[in-house]
């Protein structure tokens, strides 16, 4: 039986590779401000601000099988340059946001057989990094997040959330905008490379699927062996 899925902000970066990875046979809706990167993909399109909307659930089916909130941001700075309202956007984009979406899909997935939820988090909640403390605590509560509702909506929706290091996507291409700066974000990932769009696809894709079927509730590092190996000591 073919499945349902609603991804937040999947029309480009991670989330357009997301949509690439799921069941060809499978009914996608994207909810996003814009559908740059949907041409050619058989989705649905819903024009949607997670920051100022509300999810427009009469454009949705009853069920929703997967769901996938990709919005985030990458706000590197020393802490003393950053202001509180600094912490509130990066928590508004990946918490609240994230939260709102979730409570108003709470019934289409409660429909749901057993559904299947992928928030994404960031290497650096586990391994404290330099100039990442807007950043981390804001991933540091989604993984809360994860946590707290993969117990509360067990048996019948499956939370799980997955903690990349840095990957080519377009949010992070002032990080990696020329060799030198991708060569040395790699050398310092024990497998010396950097995180592919379509590596955090394929794992947000088993996630979502029935594959996934018995895990619940784990924080993935997706990192290169960056938050468990030090091959340099």
């Amino acid at each position: 039986m073919s499945k349902t899925f609603l991804l937040i902000g999947g029309s480009y970066g991670i989330g357009s590779q997301i949509i690439d990875a799921l069941p060809a046979d499978a009914s996608i809706f994207v909810a996003s401000r814009t559908n740059e990167g949907l041409a050619g993909k058989n989705v649905t399109h819903i024009p949607f601000d997670v920051l100022q909307d509300d999810l427009p659930l009469e454009k949705l089916p009853a069920v929703v099988d997967g769901f996938a909130y990709c919005p985030g941001s990458i706000n590197l700075r020393p802490f003393k340059g950053l202001k509180p309202e600094a912490f509130t956007a990066d928590f508004s984009i990946n918490v609240m946001g994230a939260v709102k979406t979730l409570q108003q899909l709470q019934p289409l997935l409660a429909a749901s057989e057993q559904a299947s939820v992928v928030l994404f988090s960031t290497v650096a909640v586990q391994t404290g990094m330099p100039f990442h403390a807007s950043v981390a605590a804001a991933k540091g509560a989604v993984e809360g997040l994860g946590r707290s509702l993969a117990a509360e909506w067990a048996p019948k929706v499956r939370v799980n959330v997955i903690a990349p290091s840095i990957t080519d996507t377009p949010l992070a291409n002032r990080f990696l905008n020329n060799d030198a700066k991708k060569e040395k974000a790699a050398l310092r990932h024990p497998l010396k490379r950097i995180g592919s769009t379509q590596d955090v696809a394929q794992l947000a894709a088993f996630l979502l699927s029935d594959k996934s079927s018995w895990m619940t509730g784990q924080v993935l590092g997706l990192d290169g062996g960056m938050s468990s190996l030090n091959v340099n000591g």
